[in-house]
């Protein structure tokens, strides 16, 4: 099929009203999640997961990106309105962006905010676009010991980035790994640790431990710590972002849009760190930096446009390896699979055409940000005002319903209750989630890959070095595990 045969296929799939209105549901869906602290884009993703089953595979997938491109803006309006970042992603946000709502500017704040996440999003799609389809003819070359050592260099990058203590992450990761093994072993047909109950035999679904281990310790920490309102909402005053000042900061926003895509198609950093390195960035080159903190708007920019570049390249290495960007693509995951898709190389040579109505849906995905962001800076304090009293029982009734809608099984509601609990012990003694969630889905394609590797050598290990794509990622991965060590050691010394 040529380019433009392809183009078109997608184009077909995605040029009608009910694409459109579902990627426009979704980045609707995603600002408000991302608008109420305690929700965050990677909960209003699980939530909005079970409700595409039904759709066609192209809109549901087309939903759940806008959601995802929808929920990392969002969080920035709580973020420089009441001080309270909507997900991890707009925490640099609120470094400039409070200070100047604190002085009735909020309304510039949030218009650069919207202007740099357009932008940003806008070059990490085309990023998108021109680099996944290279990647993935390359990764049609790689048999079981490349993907064997690929997913095990995932693995210890998610370890490495998953907070401030690697014990913890790596512990997260182990348990993550464990629990993917439950159910029939498919080499030799033999249970395990399914302790005789038959519905165990499956392995536990995967949008119960999803939902569980993301909402539901949300809902337990609100009954734990009960509080009536989310937060004071600051005036967006009278002035509004100028084209002089989206000018001014232009070099900023490009700089972090390139930040964000670069770091962003490295499995498992994710947006937080890509906003806080483009920050400093734009502080060490800016003739402000001495304002940075204390209401510059540059800086706003800047950590919008890191966080917001993620966006589209945490979807490179989804799409051209099967391998989650991010803990959000990581659920993204979840909607491929329920459609019987499977991201990786073979995507672009069996479902071509999707992968360019998905091309084409991100590029739309853009201009229906910049419109709904802008409505939705105006229409936030109602939001805000939601008490979560009320806010959180309705999420447990709609995490209670998608779960059990998946297989129309009560056994994945006490799986997804299990999980909650077990989240929440996680977040209780500071064990990062991300991890465990990453290791859960790439642990069934380590061990596969892994058992197919030595059934193809005989038992052999030497199969796992047998050329130089082995050779790169082992590499990779041996100077991951140097670089988390001298870190760790370095934090050791300096608390020393």
């Amino acid at each position: 099929m040529s380019l433009i045969d392809s183009i078109m296929a997608g184009f077909s799939l995605v040029g009608n009203f009910e694409a459109f209105l579902s990627l426009a549901i979704g980045v609707v869906i995603g600002v408000i999640g991302g608008a109420i602290p305690g929700v965050s884009a990677t909960m209003a993703v699980a939530l909005a997961l079970p409700f595409t089953f039904p759709m066609e595979a192209i809109n549901g997938i087309l939903l759940l990106l806008g959601v995802y491109k929808g929920g990392i803006f969002g969080g920035s309006i709580p973020a420089i309105l009441i001080k309270t970042p909507g997900t991890p992603a707009s925490s640099a946000t609120v470094l400039d962006g409070h200070p100047m709502a604190a002085r009735g500017e909020a309304g510039r704040a949030l218009g650069m905010a919207l202007w740099a996440s357009c932008t940003a999003d806008l070059i990490s799609n085309l990023a998108l676009i021109l680099f996944a389809g290279w990647l993935a003819s390359f990764a049609l070359s790689f048999g079981p010991p490349e993907f064997f050592a690929l997913i095990l260099f995932s693995l210890t990058i998610i370890a490495g980035v998953s907070g401030d203590s690697l014990l913890r992450g790596a512990l997260s990761a182990l348990l993550g790994l464990l629990l993917a093994t439950i159910g029939l072993d498919l080499i030799y047909g033999t249970n395990r640790f399914t302790f005789g109950d038959p519905s165990l035999m499956g392995g536990l679904n995967f949008i119960a431990v999803l939902i569980g281990l993301f909402a539901i310790p949300e809902i337990i920490n609100t009954v734990w710590h009960p509080t009536g309102h989310i937060g004071t909402v600051q005036k967006l005053g009278s002035k509004w972002v100028t084209f002089a000042e989206y000018r001014r900061c232009f070099k900023s926003i490009v700089r972090g849009s390139f930040i964000g895509v670069f770091l962003g198609s490295i499995p498992g950093i994710g947006a937080a760190p890509a906003a806080f390195l483009s920050y400093s960035e734009a502080r060490r080159k800016s003739p402000n930096k001495a304002n940075f903190g204390k209401g510059e708007i540059e800086g706003v920019a800047a950590s919008e446009a890191g966080n917001n570049g993620v966006a589209g390249a945490t979807l490179i290495p989804l799409l051209a390896l099967g391998v989650p960007g991010d803990v959000i693509t990581a659920i993204i995951i979840g909607a491929f699979m329920v459609h019987g898709l499977q991201p990786g190389p073979m995507m672009f040579v069996m479902n071509v055409d999707i992968i360019y109505g998905l091309f084409i849906g991100l590029i739309f995905s853009s201009a229906l940000l910049f419109v709904i962001g802008g409505l939705a800076i105006r229409g936030f304090k109602p939001a805000a005002d939601i008490p979560k009293r009320i806010l959180m029982p309705t999420v447990l009734v709609l995490c209670t319903y998608g779960v059990f809608a998946v297989n129309n099984n009560i056994f994945d509601v006490g799986v997804m209750f299990v999980m909650g609990w077990v989240g929440f012990a996680m977040g209780r003694y500071h064990i990062p989630a991300a991890p465990f969630l990453i290791a859960f889905i790439l642990g069934p394609l380590l061990e596969d890959n892994f058992r197919q590797a030595m059934l193809m050598s005989g038992g052999s290990p030497e199969i796992l070095l047998r050329g130089p794509i082995t050779w790169f990622f082992w590499g990779l991965t041996a100077l991951t595990v140097v670089a988390i060590t001298r870190g760790t050691l370095d934090k050791a010394r300096d608390k020393g």
